[in-house]
């Protein structure tokens, strides 16, 4: 409990304030009323936690780069970093993929989602296709890439995986599996989308591709950088790339969950202040994940989200709750088993 408080204090105070603003936000938005701000809450901690478990792999990359830094880039990283990690990327990056999906300004987009609720659903609704396309094909693109890893060696759906490591050694392979899955809901969409689908599923795609080969060229340079360099603002900027890399899943999954920008931002908020804080946490006790499985449950709920937004492109309704209850129960189903394992291994 100690060590709770010691490294969760301000991530729990952010989390009771950030629920009660989803609270306070669905109670006086859209229908309003105790349904419509309970369905908020849970949005916002289903936002929260799916935050958590997709970027907990994130909090140990960032812990293994941390420790070769020096102490006062460390401090900078985990104080300036936050900004950049809460604002820049989970209340702005939504911001512009609306800005861009729905082609109006950033402070149109805010005064519409703030005051005119019902003209800014119509527009997300008019992009809706673009967005949900564009996320589907990212999202599916994530979740293969981890399924379809010669290196991986720990599988806990055994024959489900296995299959999938043993196809691994096809080279873009998860590549040709997106093609494909775009190409079959292509069919399905009306035909004066078919367009608008085709082309933000294939961005999407090429959006992970693209954000693959950054990753690759800064794990080269930082490779050959200086012992100096690795623990000063090379390193800084490097962990703030890579974070912004870890990020982009979780907030195209939250459009799955709801299309509200201030949730959104609320949930994806609370979430990474506790991935900062399981990263200050992993450096100080040098320790890694006890949780097996956890990180599996996370790309599993990954693979729902994909195929949801995929089949929301052809207008069938999913509602959130059941979006939400999905993927919460991958993750609380993989640590089940973490810990069952963990209990068995003793």
């Amino acid at each position: 409990m100690d060590v709770a408080l010691r490294y969760f204090k301000w991530p729990f105070i952010v989390t009771a304030l950030g629920l009660a603003l989803s609270f306070w936000l669905g109670w006086n938005s859209g229908a309003g009323g105790f349904p419509h701000a309970m369905s908020f809450l849970f949005v916002g901690f289903v936002l929260a936690i799916l935050e958590i478990s997709l970027s907990f792999d994130n909090a140990i990359v960032n812990a293994n780069k941390l420790k070769d830094m020096t102490p006062e880039w460390q401090r900078r990283f985990l104080t300036w970093g936050i900004l950049i990690a809460v604002f820049g990327m989970r209340v702005v990056f939504p911001l512009l993929i609306v800005v861009i999906a729905a082609r109006i300004g950033p402070i149109e987009a805010i005064r519409l989602a703030a005051t005119d609720e019902a003209r800014y659903a119509a527009i997300i609704n008019d992009a809706h296709v673009s967005i949900a396309a564009f996320g589907g094909a990212f999202l599916m693109m994530v979740a293969l890439k981890f399924f379809l890893n010669e290196e991986k060696d720990v599988h806990w759906v055994p024959g489900f995986e296995a299959w999938l490591h043993r196809m691994a050694g096809v080279r873009g392979i998860e590549v040709a599996v997106v093609l494909v899955l775009i190409l079959v809901f292509s069919n399905f969409v009306p035909a004066t989308e078919k367009e608008t689908f085709l082309t933000a599923a294939v961005s999407g795609l090429v959006t992970f591709l693209v954000v693959e080969l950054i990753g690759h060229g800064l794990d080269e340079k930082q490779a050959a950088m200086s012992t100096a360099a690795k623990g000063g603002f090379g390193a800084f900027l490097y962990l703030e790339v890579l974070d912004a890399s870890f990020s982009f899943d979780g907030v195209i999954g939250a459009f799955a969950l709801t299309q509200n920008l201030f949730l959104i931002a609320i949930g994806l908020g609370i979430g990474a202040m506790y991935v900062r804080s399981m990263t200050i946490m992993l450096v100080e006790r040098q320790t890694l994940t006890q949780f097996r499985y956890l990180e599996h449950g996370a790309f599993y709920s990954i693979l729902t989200l994909a195929v949801i937004m995929f089949v929301q492109t052809l207008h069938v309704e999913v509602p959130e709750v059941v979006t939400g209850l999905l993927g919460a129960a991958f993750i609380g189903t993989a640590l089940w088993a973490s810990i069952k394992f963990n209990r068995a291994a003793r």
